[in-house]
C-alpha cells in the first residue's frame, strides 16, 4: 500500500521558517518524482516545488528563492524548507509522488502527473 505522510506544518510568523517532511512507503522512491503542492482556502491546488528522480528541481515563481526541496533517499523522505514565509503561503501543503502521464480527472490539475498524494499538512503564516 502506498503511503505518503507529511509532517512539520503549523503556525509561523511572517518572515519565519518551517521545514515540511514527507515520508514515503509502498513504492520505489528512487524511481519516482516527488513534489509539494498547496491549496489555500477558496483556491485551486498549485505547484510549490518538484524534484525528479534525476534530481532536477522546479519551483513556483511565488516561492523561488525562499523554498528549497530536498530528499533523503535512504529514509525515503522529501523535505520542503520554507524561509521568509509570507501570509500568502498559508495553505494545506500536500506531498505527491509520481512522474507518469497526466491524469485528466486528477483532483489537482497542477499535479496531474502525480499518482499518489498525502493527506496534507496545514501551514499558517501570520502577519
Amino acid at each position: 500500500e502506498v503511503q505518503l505522510v507529511e509532517s512539520g506544518g503549523g503556525s509561523v510568523q511572517a518572515g519565519g521558517s518551517l521545514r515540511l517532511s514527507c515520508t514515503a512507503s509502498g513504492f520505489t522512491f528512487d524511481d519516482s518524482d516527488m513534489g509539494w503542492f498547496r491549496q489555500a482556502p477558496g483556491n485551486e491546488c498549485e505547484l510549490v516545488s518538484t524534484t525528479t528522480k534525476d534530481g532536477t528541481t522546479l519551483y513556483a515563481d511565488s516561492v523561488k528563492g525562499r523554498v528549497t526541496i530536498s530528499q533523503d533517499t535512504t529514509k525515503k523522505t522529501v523535505f520542503l524548507q520554507m524561509n521568509s514565509s509570507k501570509p500568502e503561503d498559508t495553505a494545506v501543503y500536500y506531498c505527491a509522488a509520481g512522474g507518469g502521464d497526466c491524469v485528466s480527472d486528477s483532483w489537482c490539475a497542477a499535479g496531474c502527473d502525480f499518482n499518489y498524494w498525502g493527506p496534507g499538512t496545514r501551514v499558517t503564516v501570520s502577519s
